[in-house]
């Protein structure tokens, strides 16, 4: 308890120095959809966890797409944010060859099942403004087929955190993509679960809600970054807001050294078959009701807290959920990864 009672110390001191829209997502569904990638297709290559809206679907045809009409709930905090989020999955491989879902814990100051944390952070000058995304936009982050460290893009990593009594406490280490923190998958047992960070480019073409590969209409500050309120390329020249997502991956029932790999390599994989940790990736459809999104952006809303918004209770977050369409096991011991039938 003193260690969560510090994390949200320090989460409130970070907050006071830069104001950005903080909340939680529960989980959705655990299935093999990825509307962007594979659209129409029932059982994309890789297994997703996505929160939001529940129109979520294989196709999620932008012609005749609209997330708020279409979505009865969403999973997130504010109830006027009916956009879908998703990631790769994270899976512990035993001695056996055997395959078991990392489960989630919430992150500090959150009640969730499972999900995302999300945020929306706008400049941290404290006076320049974002432009807020459009109905129909959609963009991704990473690759799914990246192996090595070369060509990974900027701030996808992970956090391993060493107290054992991390439970959306413990310490919090920092931004995100300092320190210690790795683009590789942990190499030794992280005692307080693993943090994955995944952030997203800032920069918009201004003309185009999406592009062939889902991020060349998108892109990053031509000098400086994000956060010291870089310029935006002329081809790229409306600022948008930092969008990032943060994944909390409970590994400590897996931490026994009897149940890792006899050489001490990590035994953990990500859902796109890849034990190096680079394929970590995140999707994004934007789905807020009417103008909320840029109002809250305006009036520069601090975490979950916000009188632009309408809040629902963690309750009713939870409560929506949605059922399979490609009905698989995600849960139980596996023989493999759900499409991944080999694995190096």
């Amino acid at each position: 308890m003193q260690w969560k009672a510090l994390a949200v110390a320090l989460l409130a001191q970070t907050a006071a120095a830069q104001q950005m829209i903080r909340f939680g997502c529960s989980q959705l569904v655990i299935e093999r959809l990825d509307p962007l990638v594979n659209p129409g297709a029932l059982e994309s290559p890789h297994l997703h966890q996505i929160v939001g809206g529940n129109s979520f679907n294989a196709s999620m045809d932008p012609a005749d797409l609209d997330l708020v009409a279409d979505s009865s709930c969403t999973s997130c905090t504010f109830s006027e944010d009916f956009s879908n989020y998703w990631t790769a999955v994270m899976f512990f491989r035993a001695r056996n060859g055997t395959f078991k879902r990392v489960p989630q814990f919430p992150n500090v100051g959150l009640r969730a099942v499972g999900g995302i944390t999300v945020y929306y952070i706008p400049p941290y000058d404290g006076k320049t403004t974002v432009t807020a995304f459009k109905p129909g936009f959609r963009m991704l982050v990473g690759d799914a087929a990246l192996r090595k460290a070369d060509g990974m893009q900027r701030q996808l990593c992970h956090r391993c955190y060493g107290a054992e009594d991390y439970e959306g406490g413990g310490e919090t280490g920092g931004a995100p993509c300092t320190g210690s923190d790795t683009q590789s998958l942990p190499p030794t047992p992280c005692h307080g679960g693993i943090r994955t960070t995944i952030t997203f480019p800032t920069c918009w073409d201004g003309k185009n809600l999406d592009s062939p590969d889902h991020n060349s209409h998108v892109a990053y500050p031509s000098d400086g970054t994000f956060e010291s309120v870089g310029t935006c390329p002329e081809t790229h020249p409306v600022r948008l807001p930092q969008l990032m997502y943060e994944v909390m991956w409970d590994t400590r029932p897996f931490n026994d050294p009897e149940l890792w790999p006899e050489d001490g390599s990590q035994p953990f994989f990500w859902s796109t078959g890849d034990k190096s940790g680079y394929s970590q990736h995140g999707d994004y459809v934007f789905g807020w009701k009417g103008d909320s999104l840029q109002r809250a952006l305006d009036a520069r809303c601090n975490n979950a807290v916000c009188k632009e918004l309408k809040v629902q209770s963690s309750e009713d977050a939870m409560r929506c959920t949605k059922a399979q369409t490609a009905v698989e096991d995600v849960d139980g011991w596996l023989e493999s990864i759900p499409g991944q039938p080999m694995v190096d």
